[in-house]
């Protein structure tokens, strides 16, 4: 992964981009890589030379993405892999907890928003395959540049861009995943398919790739356990779908239309088998019929952008979007306490399951110009909107869980970028202002249940056990609203060609988890106007950084601190079920990068360390006492690879160091303490006349460990004590044409 300060415009790289400041490389250069390998970062929504933000930004670029998704199986884990202050993954269909700078990313696929921030369902990581994922941009800290969702930074995905020659071209992938055992149960595959075509000034891209994944298995050869209500990647198939048309209007002046649709359904051959947390004993699987339907992500996304690089003397960006998501979450062999109704069925028997339903749509516009006479500065003026509505309901019965939610945001916003001494100052600044608006109609909340302790582990309960918070009350509706103005700023100092420091300011905001909190609601009179707590989560991120790229080296260190007042924070409640909580929120971190080209042709060493500490106001004293769980932060890690590449060979060896973490603080259990686990990874592959063949190994030496997410979380549940996957081949071949 290349660690870049760079600049960029808001769409794919296919759009044309134009030279706004003197200083500005070609269009072409941008668009296609300079000398240095620079491109054009479409998540900063800027055009301007790599030195002129004061942002951490890093680039996962294709043969680097290709790489990983064959180690791993896709993008979230790619990202969570290479970017040491990125929690490590829980394997699953659920990405919840998963947190960037201990707060959670917006993801995005060409600036397109996924997350759906109002009911947090957390598969906003998959809704595209890799496949079609031309680079992932990644932006570090909290910043209001793609509006809500981006507290922990940007998560940008860039699908692949237009065709650039006429005629007919393309590229296909095959593949095939096995376990340590080559077991028939563990097998899995893949096939995908590109094809390209462009006619003068018209192009086309349509193509699709099927995926099938087997069970996962532990370094002890043990079936990896299953998650029924949030979601596997294992024992399921996925089906992505993906098209883009183009048309050159003027030399300058473009028209694209990019369509998407993902869907990944789990099979539901398995049922879990509780593992012992006390005695080290994983979450396990066995060959069942799960009750309801499979848990389920689908996504479809639609885009139409119009651009011109040239429109009076600037580069002007316009885009209109829809997307619709369906979040399925398995149900469970025991009813959940929640879900029971007598009118419907006695109490215990009831058997139901949850569906997120989001669609949203909305435009982005803006225009970026060097002011004439004074070409030394940049100014960029824009304009947002979004449209969501969200809902969460029971399937079987037809209930609402969480009533439809509207969510409505109009946000102008303004940049300033300032070239001094020839380059060697930049001072860059703006604002964006957020008029937000939410609507919920009267609604009532499900049926009252009663509490039933849970039996002591590891007994398995036979009856719904747990805190059932909810009322069956009547609740008036209202339109809260609230806007804000977010503010950045920083400066960049570049005293010699290839070293730069930096400082920068920004904020960025989120929406709280309004349905966690409406379905809550169980007492009577409650009005939606006077009751929801809407204020916006808003953190800030002050960096200090220096970079340092020159001949064989390339190296970066920032240090970062951020803190809202007002934070979200997930608690677990004994039935397993999140609530969220506003306290008051700090985090500090350091971050490390290091690559150097050796002085063989080819050879790269590199080194990644991050350090974070996070602390939350438990009490409400206005002092924060309590570290941050690891539903909320993730832990310190090392990161150290070789990578070659010469000729028609590739290959790369990686490992991660995952450091062990206590967790302090008033009510925090030893048990969530974190032990720690090391994986190495390794991938080569050869180019041959007839495609590439690839190997990919993860988990190279078989480690046994439990996950990160279940080791620092619910101590007492046998059914959430999932281990990692063991060591897993894939043998993959491409071609293009």
């Amino acid at each position: 992964m290349n660690r870049k300060w760079l600049a960029a415009a808001l769409l794919s790289s296919a759009l044309p981009v134009p030279a706004l400041a003197q200083d500005a490389p070609p269009a072409d250069d941008v668009l296609a890589g300079d000398a240095e390998g620079t491109i054009v970062v479409t998540a900063a929504r800027t055009i301007l030379p790599p030195n002129a933000l004061p942002l951490t930004i890093d680039v996962i670029d294709k043969d680097m993405l290709d790489q990983q998704i064959a180690i791993s199986g896709s993008v979230t884990d790619a990202v969570a892999t290479l970017t040491p202050s990125f929690s490590p993954t829980r394997q699953k269909l659920s990405g919840a907890g998963e947190t960037l700078r201990g707060r959670s990313p917006l993801y995005a696929i060409n600036g397109i928003p996924q997350s759906t921030p109002l009911r947090d369902g957390s598969r906003d990581g998959f809704t595209i395959d890799g496949f079609f994922v031309d680079r992932v941009e990644l932006i570090y800290g909290s910043n209001a540049l793609q509006g809500i969702g981006g507290t922990g930074g940007i998560v940008n995905q860039v699908t692949v861009g237009a065709p650039t020659e006429d005629g007919v071209s393309g590229r296909v992938l095959l593949q095939g995943t096995a376990d340590n055992d080559f077991s028939d149960a563990g097998m899995g595959g893949k096939a995908a398919g590109l094809v390209q075509y462009k006619a003068g000034r018209f192009d086309a891209s349509v193509g699709a790739a099927y995926e099938l994944r087997g069970l996962f298995s532990d370094g002890e050869g043990r079936p990896v356990g299953i998650n029924l209500t949030q979601g596997e990647t294992m024992d399921s198939k996925a089906l992505s779908l993906f098209a883009r048309l183009g048309y050159e209007v003027t030399d300058t002046m473009r028209l694209d239309l990019i369509t998407s649709r993902f869907e990944l359904e789990g099979d539901g051959d398995y049922a879990p088998v509780a593992g012992n947390k006390a005695a080290g004993l994983p979450t396990s699987a066995e060959p069942g019929t799960p009750p309801g339907v499979p848990a389920t992500n689908r996504t479809e996304s639609v885009a139409l952008s119009l651009t011109d690089s040239d429109l009076g003397g600037g580069n002007f960006i316009s885009q209109i979007f829809w997307n619709r998501s369906r979040d399925t979450f398995g149900g469970e062999p025991n009813p959940i306490a929640s879900f029971q109704d007598p009118a419907i069925a006695p109490v215990g028997t009831l058997l139901d399951q949850s569906q997120n339903r989001s669609r949203k749509f909305g435009g982005k516009i803006s225009y970026e110009r060097a002011v004439p006479g004074l070409e030394a500065l940049t100014l960029v003026a824009g304009f947002d909107a979004l449209w969501d509505e969200t809902e969460q309901r029971l399937i079987a019965t037809g209930r609402a869980w969480v009533p439809p939610t509207k969510f409505r945001s109009f946000a102008p916003f303004g940049q300033a970028n300032l070239k001094l001494l020839g380059g060697v100052v930049r001072l860059a600044g703006g604002a964006r202002y957020e008029n937000v608006k939410i609507t919920i109609d009267d609604y009532r909340t499900l049926a009252a249940t009663t509490f039933v302790a849970c039996p002591a582990p590891p007994t398995v309960p036979t009856r719904p056990c747990g805190l059932a918070s909810y009322g069956g009350v009547a609740v008036a509706g209202g339109s809260p609203s609230f806007d804000d103005v977010l503010l950045n700023g920083g400066a960049i100092f570049e005293p010699i060609k290839g070293i730069r420091l930096y400082a920068s300011y920004a904020e960025g905001y989120t929406a709280p988890d309004v349905g966690r909190i409406t379905r809550a609601v169980n007492t009577a009179g409650v009005d939606i106007d006077n009751f929801l707590n809407i204020r916006p989560i808003v953190s800030n991120n002050r960096e200090l950084g220096v970079e340092v790229k020159r001949g064989p080296l390339d190296a970066s260190a920032t240090y970062f601190w951020s803190s809202s007042k007002e934070g979200q924070l997930l608690i677990a409640r004994p039935d397993g079920i999140f609530d969220v909580v506003r306290q008051r929120v700090e985090i500090e971190g350091l971050e490390i990068n290091l690559a150097i080209k050796m002085p063989i042709d080819g050879l790269t060493l590199s080194a990644g360390y991050a350090h974070l500490s996070g602390r939350f106001d438990n009490d409400g004293d206005g002092v924060v006492e309590t570290d941050l769980d690891g539903a909320n932060i993730s832990p310190d890690r090392l990161n150290i690879a070789a990578a070659y590449s010469k000729g028609p060979l590739s290959a790369r060896v990686q490992t991660q160091f995952y450091l062990s973490r206590r967790f302090d603080g008033p009510a925090r259990d030893p048990r969530n303490n974190f032990e720690g686990y090391t994986l190495t990874d390794a991938v080569v592959r050869y180019q041959t006349g007839i495609g590439g063949i690839s190997l990919a190994v993860q988990n190279l030496f078989d480690k046994q460990y439990i996950s990160y997410a279940s080791d620092t979380q619910r101590p007492t549940d046998n059914f959430f004590n999932f281990a990692g996957r063991g060591r897993t081949f894939t043998l993959g071949w491409d071609y293009r044409f």
